[in-house]
């Protein structure tokens, strides 16, 4: 145990994990503010009348609705590693 705390203390480990913090909070961002809810927003200009046939959502919503799931994923998980590694939120 003692050594995955030093591995998750160490310098690199903190940057990745900082990094893919960052970068999935902004994709989060991003790709929340894409979404639609009337079939008004930018998925709905990009795909124009591209529709699935089960479920009567366009393919481009579907995908946008995965990369957010992923970016949620990414962040939730980096944002553990950062409070594990840092539980008085202090750095050493």
């Amino acid at each position: 145990m003692d050594a995955i705390l030093n591995v998750m203390h160490s310098a690199p480990f903190m940057y990745i994990v900082l990094v893919l913090w960052a970068i999935s909070a902004i994709g989060l961002v991003i790709f929340v503010l894409m979404h639609s809810g009337k079939g008004t927003g930018v998925s709905e200009v990009i795909a124009g009348s591209i529709y699935g046939t089960d479920t009567g959502s366009s393919i481009v919503e579907r995908n946008l609705d995965r990369m957010t799931v992923i970016f949620a994923v990414v962040f939730m998980v980096s944002l553990l590693l950062l409070m594990i590694s840092f539980p008085t939120g202090s750095v050493r």
